[in-house]
């Protein structure tokens, strides 16, 4: 198939680029942990990465594959691994290419659970300074001879601070530092990090690839932009084995999935494949809903602020309308210190009280309760966190249904 299609023609017809058994349109799903060999060759040549193959499903199954192919098409990268959550491909992919006394460069406002790993890592020996990274300089001020890595993500979770991502790009490939964006809150149809010259790209598929919050996992893309055979971390035994630009690839995939064990089962992978392929027509009707509410809430007296990049008041709004597609399908607010948080959220009849995000159902959460309620106080604060803080992941009902929901509950606060 010519490689000039769109976005969702592409992602549709993925599998039956891989030639599936009997001319099925999708990657069936294989359950074998294992695989036989009738020549002891075919399974040496495997393990000694001669041969295209699987050996343990640990580290390679074929729906899996299936998934990893349509997930770098998606980034247009080089190649795509897949874990069983989007932390976990966090995790493998720091603790893969980082050693002790490593130093690294993160985003202030990285999502918790993110943060918390991090944390780990530093009581383990990597050195980490976290930055504002809605500014270049700040990036550039934290820089140290050690440094080997940037994490950002695209749109911070749940404030929306959007990363100054073509300028983070441009310093990351002058000092030959790995450039790794978090992609989750975008997606790759709204927005792909290859263009700001991202050597690595993480997606939590559990998200918005995935959209229905059914199946969790993760990915980490290589867009081919690092070199990886100048990088002093790649364990030497691979640079006799693996092609020059495959070595992060495979050092991921050894250390990070094989070792880590973070597998993603076959089942999960080919739900979230079979999700993937209405990407684009849920975030379009998202992202329309999306701005909408933002709008609304924008203008009632009982919300305090809107996070949301498609306002204009928002600090990077000009920055997302220049990077996205989109201004994606998440947003924040805050009520007025009249307001019983709690009520408000119990008034809504549409909305789900959950914690996920994007599912193709409208979510809600109150912020300094749940998902950060573990950073405390005075780092909430630094983070620009109220305690009236409601994040919404904006789902695709119709729109009228869901405005309808937020003028009511809204309107019972008086």
């Amino acid at each position: 198939m010519s490689n000039n299609k769109g976005f969702t023609t592409t992602i549709l017809h993925s599998d039956r680029l891989l030639k599936p058994e009997h001319g099925a349109l999708h990657q069936p799903v294989h359950n074998a942990v294992t695989w036989g060999f009738d020549d002891v060759q075919g399974l040496v040549d495997v393990f000694q990465n001669k041969s295209k193959g699987y050996a343990y499903s640990r580290q390679g199954n074929p729906t899996v594959t299936a998934l990893e192919h349509k997930i770098t098409q998606m980034e247009q990268g080089l190649a795509t691994i897949a874990f069983s959550t989007g932390m976990a491909a966090i995790t493998a992919t720091i603790m893969a290419l980082l050693k002790a006394g490593d130093h690294m460069i993160a985003s202030s406002y990285l999502f918790g659970n993110t943060r918390s790993i991090l944390q780990t890592l530093t009581d383990i020996g990597l050195s980490i300074d976290f930055v504002d990274a809605t500014d270049v300089e700040n990036v550039k001020a934290a820089y140290t001879n050690r440094t080997k890595m940037v994490l950002v993500e695209t749109v911070a979770n749940p404030a929306t601070q959007v990363a100054d991502l073509e300028k983070i790009g441009e310093f990351c490939k002058e000092k030959n530092v790995i450039y790794v964006v978090d992609n989750t809150m975008t997606s790759p149809y709204l927005f792909r990090p290859v263009s700001v010259n991202a050597s690595l790209v993480i997606n939590s598929l559990t998200k918005y690839i995935g959209g229905h919050a059914n199946a969790l996992g993760g990915s980490v893309t290589d867009t081919g932009l690092f070199d990886w055979d100048t990088y002093e971390n790649i364990a030497p035994v691979l640079k006799g084995m693996i092609k020059p630009q495959m070595l992060g690839m495979a050092q991921i995939r050894k250390r990070g999935l094989r070792d880590g064990g973070g597998t993603l089962a076959p089942e999960a992978a080919h739900t979230l494949s079979v999700g993937s392929e209405t990407l684009a027509l849920r975030m379009e009707r998202a992202c329309t809903n999306a701005a909408a509410v933002a709008t609304l809430l924008a203008h009632h007296p009982k919300v305090s602020k809107v996070y949301y990049p498609g306002l204009e008041q928002h600090p990077q709004h000009e920055l997302a309308g220049r990077l996205f597609k989109r201004n994606g399908a998440l947003l924040s607010f805050a009520l007025t210190d009249d307001v019983d948080l709690f009520q408000f959220l119990n008034n809504l009849q549409l909305v789900i009280k959950s914690s996920n995000l994007g599912d193709t159902r409208t979510l809600a959460i109150p912020v300094a309760h749940t998902i950060f309620f573990e950073l405390g106080a005075d780092r909430r604060a630094e983070m620009g966190i109220p305690d009236s803080m409601i994040r919404l992941s904006v789902g695709i009902e119709d729109t009228e249904d869901l405005l309808n929901d937020f003028k009511t509950a809204l309107d019972a606060q008086y």
